[in-house]
């Protein structure tokens, strides 16, 4: 069996980022302290985050980034990259493709009704489509049978990235 080399890190490393910047901009929402962010006439954080559309339902945008990236974390973690649990790749899927439907919605905010552009947020833009792109190259190949078990034939391991005891079923032997 192929297996995938530099997604499950990249996605994870990518999920770390997003989780990061969700966070400072949680805080600041919160704090009220002014982003570390030029101001222009196209670039300004401020007014995109104290916008009427800076919340949703009167969640803050930057908490539901948190939430976004927390369970993306957990789902981008090695381990459930090599699951054979097809309900945790499809979890990935369908939370990536929510991301983007989410990030279409902010940008339309901020292009025609804020009239400005929060870099911060941009960066999360970025960082979710790039895990969408990821995620959805992927899926054919983690969707399909059979993928995440493994028989114990060296030819189908030949980086020896498959779980410690996965040919005795997991049984030290």
């Amino acid at each position: 069996m192929t297996t995938l080399r530099w997604q499950p890190i990249t996605t994870l490393v990518l999920s770390l980022v997003g989780l990061g910047v969700s966070t400072y901009l949680t805080i600041t929402h919160f704090d009220k302290v002014a982003l570390v962010c030029s101001s222009n006439a196209t670039i300004n954080c401020e007014k995109v985050t104290t916008s009427p559309q800076s919340e949703i339902l009167g969640i803050p945008v930057a908490m539901l980034g948190l939430l976004f990236f927390i369970p993306m974390v957990a789902l981008c973690l090695p381990a459930a990259w090599r699951s054979a649990d097809r309900r945790i790749h499809l979890a990935r899927l369908a939370l990536s493709v929510v991301g983007v439907g989410m990030i279409i919605y902010l940008i339309s905010a901020e292009l025609f009704v804020i009239k400005a552009i929060c870099l911060w947020c941009s960066g999360v833009h970025v960082v979710t489509f790039l895990l969408f792109v990821i995620i959805v190259t992927s899926a054919p190949f983690v969707l399909a049978p059979g993928y995440g078990t493994y028989d114990g034939d060296e030819s189908e391991d030949p980086d020896g990235t498959a779980p410690s005891g996965a040919a005795t079923g997991g049984l030290a032997s």
